[in-house]
Parts: C-alpha cells; sequence; structure tokens
C-alpha cells in the first residue's frame, strides 16, 4: 500500500504561486478540491494525516458511501497518489503543509512568521511544492 504522508517535514509553497500569502480558496459553484482540503486541515492542525485528508477529498467527490470507504480507500492508496506537493493550497493558494513526528499535518500561510521559522529551521526537512509552469 502507497502513501503520501511525510513526517517532519515541510512542504513548501511552490516557487511560481502567484499569492503573496495565504488565499482561502474561493468557492465557484461545487466545491473544488482546494475548498475541501482546506476546510478539512484549517482550524484542525495535526489532527489527520495526508492521507487521512487525500482520501475523504477523492471519497467526498466521489460519493463513496460510509460502507465503501474502507474498501475503497484500500483500492485507493494500492497505487501512488500524488502527495500534497501537487495541492492546490501549496501551488496556488500560498500554503505551506507541515507535517509532524507522527505523520499529522497542519497548514500555515506562507506570509505567517510560524511558517517562516520552519522554512529556517535546518531541523525539519523541507520539500518545495511541484511548479504550475515548467519553465
Amino acid at each position: 500500500m502507497s502513501t503520501t504522508n511525510y513526517f517532519n517535514t515541510l512542504i513548501e509553497v511552490a516557487e511560481d504561486c502567484p499569492a503573496t500569502h495565504g488565499e482561502i480558496p474561493p468557492v465557484k459553484g461545487n466545491k473544488s478540491v482546494a475548498n475541501l482540503q482546506y476546510e478539512m486541515l484549517h482550524g484542525h492542525p495535526y489532527e489527520y494525516t495526508s492521507d487521512d485528508v487525500l482520501f475523504a477529498v477523492f471519497a467526498e467527490r466521489k460519493g463513496i458511501s460510509d460502507e465503501a470507504l474502507a474498501e475503497q480507500r484500500e483500492i485507493f492508496f494500492a497505487k501512488g497518489q500524488p502527495c500534497f506537493r501537487a495541492s492546490p493550497l501549496t501551488k496556488r493558494y500560498g500554503w505551506g503543509v507541515h507535517s509532524n513526528d507522527e505523520g499529522k499535518i497542519a497548514l500555515f500561510a506562507m506570509d505567517s512568521e510560524a511558517y517562516q521559522d520552519m522554512v529556517a529551521n535546518n531541523a525539519i526537512a523541507k520539500k518545495k511544492a511541484m511548479r504550475s509552469s515548467r519553465a
């Protein structure tokens, strides 16, 4: 079974992120992946792992029933899944994602003191979010 979880790692905002601060993803019609991820993580620091959030968003968007969740989670992680390095929160909306020693994650706005402290902390591993453009 594959995993998207990191431990003691900060996923930094993408180099080509257009945001200058952590932005709340706007809701336009149906909720986007960014909306659902933000809603699940904002105000709930270190409650969920990356796997928990990514699967919950997938399950909600696909309308998977509660009875089928366990089986569908196994199928979902049977093959590799994109991690939060590919999330619109880290690529477009200016949010860093920190994973603690237990693999639980929290959002930090790129303009926050906490985010800047983590970027400067050599004890925390760093991964850049994926760029949106190839240049």
